[in-house]
């Protein structure tokens, strides 16, 4: 092992040493090298076998790869969607003494996918509204902690499948600052980055045959630029009611919950119009629902996939408890009855097909296209067998996305399913 090879982390991996440092990653030997889909980048980057783990090594200078290291780590202690930093290596070097780059080391983000990768499987035209949607989330969340991107990008982006839609998660810091708060300026420079840059993406996509012509890419650019100032005004703005308005109050806070945010304050004055509420979110925090899940049941899902859980959970304490009984109470039958009985019951080899939570999803929504179709509610050991053999057997892993290449991985997607929650009791 090179001598002079540093290794920063705040927890070392052994094996990590037995990388091959002293060589260009570009040249690293195919046994370590995990197909997955990359996205764009101005770096080499590859996904690498380290054990029984995947992580991503990125090559970049010593500085940057410090800085974003902090940054990715500032950014997991304010639980904000990015990828998890592993180590820093320095002190490269070939066997003839060649200086190499440095290296960046992050866990890779299980299930995630490249937005060149989701269009990949032959999506339709409203993906890619879905996509603008959990990116524009995930700024505006990000904009809330204060952070400042510098360089928004589909493909400094990873999604995830939540329920029908996606969850994007931060994956490139290089140009990253963090705030106490942000100047409208700075999230206006943000904005208009990432404008255009998703049109430039998106073209890219339509120039290589990938996505349909009659996108209009500026047209999707411009929908971002509504879409995060919507969500800004929702989360930021105070907004005052008089007191016989409480169904606009509770529309606003619905509104908020949707969004996966919660409210941060609410407070009531009067003055000579009479009693007026005011919501100012100021206190916002994402996840209302995951955060739910989490409590009441210990499970680590996605903000949709929460929300339809806590529809289910819901469900399933109507039809089996007396009015009153507790969520809690429902929720531990619910796991030990219902949700685990049911992820228990998908063959093991399929089990990277698809997240578990984004699993009971799809059943959920299986069961209510099945039971549409037949006029009855059909049972659940039915609906399982149905969901293996037509649906998820013919789903690519998405766990690791590993093969001899993405684009043989990467097969034709199921149509999206949208109907009623049920339960598998």
């Amino acid at each position: 092992m090179n001598p002079s090879l540093q290794i920063m982390a705040a927890q070392v991996d052994p094996e990590l040493f037995d990388l091959p440092w002293n060589t260009p990653l570009t040249d690293w030997p195919e046994e370590l090298i995990a197909a997955l889909p990359r996205g764009i980048s101005r770096h080499t980057v590859r996904f690498v076998y380290l054990g029984e783990r995947i992580i991503a090594v990125k090559e970049i200078g010593e500085t940057v790869a410090y800085k974003e290291y902090e940054m990715l780590r500032d950014l997991g202690r304010h639980d904000a969607p990015a990828v998890e930093p592993v180590a820093v290596v320095t002190g490269r070097s070939a066997p003839d003494g060649e200086r190499l780059n440095d290296a960046l080391v992050t866990e890779h983000l299980a299930y995630s996918l490249p937005y060149r990768a989701i269009f990949g499987q032959h999506q339709r035209k409203d993906s890619v509204r879905r996509l603008i949607d959990a990116l524009s989330v995930l700024m505006v969340r990000l904009h809330l902690l204060g952070f400042f991107w510098g360089d928004v990008s589909l493909s400094n982006t990873l999604f995830r499948r939540d329920a029908g839609e996606f969850a994007a998660y931060l994956v490139d810091a290089e140009t990253g600052e963090l705030y106490p708060s942000l100047t409208r300026g700075k999230r206006d420079y943000d904005v208009d980055v990432a404008r255009t840059n998703i049109i430039g993406e998106l073209m890219d996509l339509q120039a290589g045959e990938i996505l349909q012509m009659d996108v209009d890419a500026i047209e999707v650019g411009d929908f971002f630029v509504k879409r995060y100032t919507d969500l800004w005004a929702d989360l930021t703005q105070t907004t005052t009611y008089s007191t016989n308005e409480r169904w606009k109050i509770a529309e606003r806070i619905r509104r908020l919950n949707d969004l996966g945010f919660e409210v941060g304050e609410l407070s009531m004055s009067s003055d000579q119009g009479g009693t007026q509420v005011s919501i100012q979110p100021k206190v916002v925090d994402a996840g209302h629902f995951s955060r739910k899940i989490m409590r009441l049941t210990g499970m680590d899902v996605e903000e949709n996939q929460a929300r339809r859980m806590m529809n289910d959970i819901e469900q399933y304490r109507v039809t089996n408890f007396k009015p009153g009984t507790s969520q809690a109470i429902a929720a531990h039958e619910w796991m030990t009855k219902v949700y685990e009985p049911t992820i228990n019951a998908i063959p093991r080899e399929l089990h990277g097909k698809l997240e578990p939570a984004e699993i009971f999803h799809q059943l959920l929504e299986h069961r209510w296209y099945m039971s549409e179709n037949a006029g009855y509610d059909v049972p659940g050991d039915k609906v399982i067998a149905s969901f293996i053999e037509h649906v998820l057997r013919h789903k690519p892993n998405e766990q690791s996305f590993i093969g001899k290449n993405a684009e043989e991985v990467l097969g034709p997607d199921t149509a999206d399913m949208s109907g009623m929650a049920g339960y598998f009791a």
